[in-house]
């Protein structure tokens, strides 16, 4: 018996309704069994409290006052809830995009709080506009461009950007600087003021912290720390030694607030949101992915454009900033045993909750353990297992990765971002219009042919020479193939009498592809070569035909194969025999 919660049954209910693909609540809802109501419960107040110290942490990242991050939390995990396509994808800030946030409205707000803050939620209301465009026309592919080793190395790049900025919290000195290296310089000149009561207490934390996170995954530690630390700052004298604190919060829930500022308002506000919308879309559809194949379930890619779009939304005019779905804190919300998105609406409800009534515990929260909290957390951004296996399996994409990595720590986050999305558009450009294009030989015993590269015991034919470009012709790339081809045949060790062509995985090929290959007939026939086609596709048959290919260079239906070309070609240069040749000569 088929299982109602399932995805294939779930995406059935869908299809009788199409206002049900674009509002998951009302598959999931009308599946939702009793016992799921503890396990949401409990992982909705799990994800509260590892999510509370947290955003304060990523608040200061952004530079907005600690609660905004607390808002973003609130309300984007609450519109996620009701638009997003993951059981246990958890919505709210991240390192990534909090940093992002900080370093570039730095520039924008002219040293005015308020204006920061209007910029930023500005900024998450562009990101929602950006999602639901891209959900109206069906754009979510396009950002699966961005390549996973461009991330590598950026994801790597910014951590050690956040670390930076971070550090001189750790050690109780000013920092200062805007660029990595500069930042370096001004810390190291630091270091003899460093606060050894800060430095010594943040060290424990970040233990604390690591042994947590080693021993007690899924377990709101940071949570752990951040109330002892509350209360060893209140009660001993430690709080008479120079630690820097949150303050107090304001009480109670945000208020419904339209930014008052437009986007003409501000230079450079849109590149920000793209570049937010980039970080968030990739960073929140892996983590639903890597959730969702654990559990045997399925994510919606274009559905999760228009979960962020609303999720992006509420926190914009919820005075809040750029959110997204990331892997840590839902990892957590998974651990803890979220089944639905009903999670979400629980967490909200906590965080509610302790914004009415707990804010005022937050007033002695040192601002060291929230910089340990990000420290710890950012350690996840650098992948050095996979930098290793990406430096043995591939070292072109390896130095891609290195590029992406010094164009954060030497442009900034924001101009990182921008590196890399056009690096991943040089690298595919660059593969796409230098295709690799094998010559073929026969496989010992066999009529099959495949590349003579990668099997050097492959029979050549002589005279013949047999390629096969391992792509699409198109107009970008028809001269690299051409080119590819004539250096082949001028370096043949015998003259060539035939050249086959195969594109049995050559799926489409433009006009540009049918008259290179049509300049390339002329060519060779020039050269007293003939030129043979064979193992085309339908629709490139179909083209091939239009531009007359087929009357000059001979049939090539889908029946015909590179060994009946070579068999025909054989047959026709071998010798006579002496009884067909006296036959011959009694008929003459």
């Amino acid at each position: 018996m088929e299982d109602s919660s399932s995805p294939d049954t779930q995406r059935g209910a869908a299809a009788a309704g199409s206002w049900q693909t674009w509002f998951p609540p009302a598959q999931w809802l009308l599946h939702y069994r009793s016992e799921w109501l503890r396990h949401d419960a409990v992982a909705g107040v799990t994800l509260a409290a590892y999510g509370i110290p947290v955003s304060l942490a990523y608040a200061s990242l952004a530079g907005v006052p600690p609660q905004y991050g607390i808002y973003c939390y609130l309300a984007g995990g609450l519109a996620y809830a009701l638009f997003g396509s993951s059981r246990q994808l958890a919505i709210g800030p991240t390192s990534a995009i909090s940093m992002l946030v900080g370093v570039t409205i730095a520039g924008m707000a002219q040293g005015d709080p308020g204006r920061w803050a209007s910029i930023a939620a500005l900024t998450a209301l562009l990101v929602a506009a950006m999602c639901i465009f891209a959900w109206l026309f069906r754009l979510s592919s396009l950002v699966n461009f961005i390549s996973e080793t461009i991330l590598l190395g950026f994801k790597a790049g910014a951590a050690l950007t956040i670390a930076l900025t971070q550090l001189p919290k750790l050690f109780g000195v000013k920092g200062g600087g805007e660029f990595f290296f500069e930042r370096i310089a001004i810390l190291a000149q630091q270091l003899p003021l460093t606060n050894l009561a800060v430095f010594g207490f943040g060290v424990v934390a970040i233990a604390v912290l690591l042994l947590g996170e080693k021993f007690l995954p899924g377990r709101p530690v940071a949570l752990l720390v951040v109330v002892a630390s509350i209360m060893l700052l209140s009660l001993t004298p430690l709080g008479a030694l120079g630690f820097k604190v949150v303050g107090a919060l304001p009480q109670g829930l945000p208020e419904l607030h339209w930014p008052g500022l437009r986007p003409s308002d501000v230079d450079g506000v849109i590149p920000l949101a793209f570049a937010c919308l980039l970080l968030s879309y990739v960073e929140s559809v892996s983590a639903a992915r890597a959730l969702a194949q654990a559990h045997g379930d399925e994510i919606d890619a274009r559905q999760e454009l228009l979960g962020l779009g609303a999720a992006n939304l509420a926190t914009g005019l919820f005075q809040g900033y750029p959110v997204a779905g990331g892997l840590s804190q839902s990892s957590v919300n998974d651990k803890a045993g979220a089944r639905t998105p009903l999670a979400l609406v629980f967490a909200s409800a906590t965080i509610a909750l302790c914004l009415m009534f707990l804010t005022g515990l937050l007033a002695n929260l040192p601002n060291v353990v929230l910089a340990a909290i990000v420290l710890v957390a950012v350690k996840g951004l650098v992948d050095i297992r996979e930098l290793r296996h990406v430096w043995r399996v591939s070292r072109f994409e390896f130095i891609v990765s290195m590029v992406a990595f010094a164009a954060v720590l030497l442009l900034g986050i924001l101009k990182g971002v921008i590196v890399a999305v056009l690096v991943s558009m040089l690298m595919i450009i660059r593969r796409a219009a230098h295709p690799h294009v094998a010559f073929l030989g026969r496989i010992p015993g066999t009529r099959s042919f495949s590349d003579m590269d990668r099997n050097p015991d492959n029979e050549a034919v002589p005279q013949v020479l047999i390629f096969r470009a391992e792509s699409s012709l198109l107009y970008f790339n028809v001269e690299h193939v051409r080119s590819v081809v004539w250096r082949a045949i001028r370096s043949a060790a015998l003259p060539l009498r035939l050249v086959v062509c195969d594109l049995s995985v050559c799926p489409v090929v433009d006009l540009a592809g049918a008259r290179m290959l049509a300049t390339l007939h002329k060519e060779l026939q020039a050269a007293g070569i003939g030129l043979r086609l064979v193992a085309a596709h339908a629709v490139v048959r179909d083209m091939l035909r239009a531009e007359g290919l087929e009357e000059r260079v001979g049939y090539f239906g889908r029946r015909i194969s590179v060994a009946d070309v070579v068999e025909e070609f054989r047959a026709s240069v071998a010798p006579r025999s002496p009884i067909a040749s006296a036959t011959a000569t009694a008929a003459t």
